[in-house]
């Protein structure tokens, strides 16, 4: 026998259980879930009409709206990349579905179709420009953002003589297609729009990606390196134009709410709201460099800018304050989330 000890046999690292304290710290959208209890609370004492039955709906509504965009931007940061051009999309979607269907004279899902394939197309190129030129996202999709406000306002001047189109409210298919992208469900006496069951299936779809398929272990990987991920066989190309894909797919149905939801589309809009995207992702626990975040922190991140929108409505303050505090928040969450991430690491 050698005189040399054994060394004791210790379990596979990735089978030793892993106590719930431990995995709560390790959720990336623990931090967002703390910072939404507090902005709750919040509200709940400085604005007496805050907790009532119908404030939970306007709340959802603003919350769905900029969360349906949140859930494939969040997947995209995780990725490693950006969108810039996701606001203004939003806005051609909508103006693409409008004109076409009014030029042509044809059944409003025409229009809703042709739509979906050419907001497809957008997203497509902008992942496909990124793959092969190797440039920043940040580059490829500011670009993409300047060309869309141009044709945007350019398009829509040419064909409508204004700066908004033609109503199309009086069009077969309009009454149908209000109803999937624009109705109004009452549950309890309480109004629900339809977007908050949009937001929720986005989200669930891209929880599901993230946790629960090869595709999201593809995201991570990109995300975290793209080099190593393609060593090891991860396909990042397709990876990221999926990634693009994703957001074009939410831009599409935030169009078409807008669009039904008023009628008429202004060709200015979005301008901007890529930015409040990008902020309820990374207050929901996205990291700016990629490889960590979640689509619920997404979720609860859009949540609270409801929760503030209308909040400051409730407690009847001056509405311009929004800004300074969606600032605030912004960076309350980023630094509770680094620090609960620093918390998951030394406990690991």
């Amino acid at each position: 026998m050698s005189g040399a000890t054994a060394a004791p046999d210790r379990p596979d690292e990735r089978l030793v259980r892993t106590s719930p304290l431990r995995r709560l710290l390790g959720r990336p959208e623990l931090g967002s879930v703390v910072g939404a209890a507090a902005v709750f609370l919040f509200f709940a004492i400085v604005a007496d009409s805050f907790l009532q039955a119908s404030s939970l709906g306007t709340v959802l509504y603003a919350a769905s709206v900029l969360g349906i965009m949140a859930a494939p931007v969040a997947l995209l940061m995780i990725g490693g990349e950006f969108d810039l051009s996701a606001g203004v999309m939003v806005t051609s979607s909508a103006l693409i579905s409008s004109m076409f269907s009014y030029q042509m004279t044809a059944n409003v899902w025409v229009g809703v179709l042709v739509s979906l394939l050419v907001t497809l197309a957008i997203g497509a190129f902008n992942g496909f420009m990124l793959t092969r030129t190797k440039l920043p996202s940040f580059i490829i999709t500011l670009g993409t953002f300047l060309m869309l406000t141009g044709l945007n306002l350019g398009f829509t001047k040419l064909i409508s003589g204004t700066v908004s189109t033609k109503a199309i409210g009086d069009m077969e298919g309009f009454d149908s297609a209000r109803a999937l992208f624009a109705s109004t469900l009452t549950l309890g006496g309480v109004e629900f729009k339809v977007t908050i069951l949009w937001w929720a299936a986005l989200v669930g779809i891209a929880t599901w990606i993230l946790l629960r398929t090869r595709f999201g272990n593809w995201i991570f990987a990109v995300g975290g390196e793209a080099d190593a991920a393609r060593a090891v066989g991860v396909p990042v190309v397709r990876t990221k134009i999926g990634l693009y894909l994703g957001v074009a797919f939410a831009a599409w149905v935030s169009g078409q709410h807008l669009l039904f939801s008023y009628d008429v589309v202004q060709s200015g809009e979005g301008v901007g709201n890529e930015l409040t995207y990008i902020i309820a992702a990374v207050i929901g626990g996205c990291l700016i460099t990629g490889g960590y975040g979640s689509a619920i922190g997404s979720a609860v991140g859009a949540f609270i800018f409801g929760m503030t929108s209308k909040g400051i409505v409730y407690a009847e303050w001056n509405p311009d304050w929004f800004k300074f505090f969606l600032g605030a928040m912004l960076l309350l969450a980023t630094l509770l989330n680094a620090w609960v991430r620093k918390r998951a690491e030394a406990t690991s």
